[in-house]
C-alpha cells in the first residue's frame, strides 16, 4: 500500500512538472568581464542587444535571449561595481595624502585613480 502511494506520488508530481519542462530554463556562464574596460564594453553592447528583444512584443525565443544576455550583464555589472569601490578607496587615499601635504604618498593612488577615470571617460561619452 505504501508502495502505490509513493508511485502515486511521484506520478502526479512529474504530470505537474510537465509544463515546467517545456520551458526548460538554461544556465550559461555569460562572456567574461575581467577589465574594466571589457565590463564596460560588455556592458555596452549587451545593453543593445537586451534592448532590441524588448522592444516589441516578447517572443519565447526572445525571453530565452534576454535570459543568456543577462549572465553577461551580470558579469559587467560586477567587475564594474568592484572597479568602482576600489577607485572609492584610492580616492580617499588621494584625499587623506593631499589633506596631510603627503607628496610622496599622494603620488601613486593619484595615478591609479586617473587611469580609472579615463577608462570610466571613455565609455561615458559613447
Amino acid at each position: 500500500m505504501k508502495l502505490l502511494k509513493v508511485i502515486t506520488v511521484v506520478a502526479m508530481s512529474a504530470c505537474l512538472s510537465l509544463p515546467v519542462m517545456a520551458h526548460r530554463v538554461e544556465h550559461y556562464e555569460g562572456k567574461s568581464s575581467d577589465t574594466l574596460s571589457d565590463a564596460l564594453s560588455n556592458f555596452r553592447e549587451y545593453n543593445r542587444i537586451l534592448e532590441q528583444h524588448l522592444s516589441g512584443d516578447l517572443t519565447d525565443e526572445d525571453l530565452a535571449r534576454v535570459h543568456e544576455l543577462t549572465y553577461t550583464l551580470e558579469n559587467a555589472l560586477e567587475k564594474i561595481n568592484d572597479e568602482l569601490s576600489d577607485l572609492a578607496e584610492v580616492l580617499e587615499e588621494v584625499h587623506v595624502a593631499s589633506e596631510s601635504y603627503n607628496r610622496d604618498a599622494l603620488a601613486e593612488p593619484a595615478k591609479n585613480y586617473l587611469r580609472v577615470i579615463k577608462i570610466l571617460e571613455q565609455y561615458s561619452g559613447q
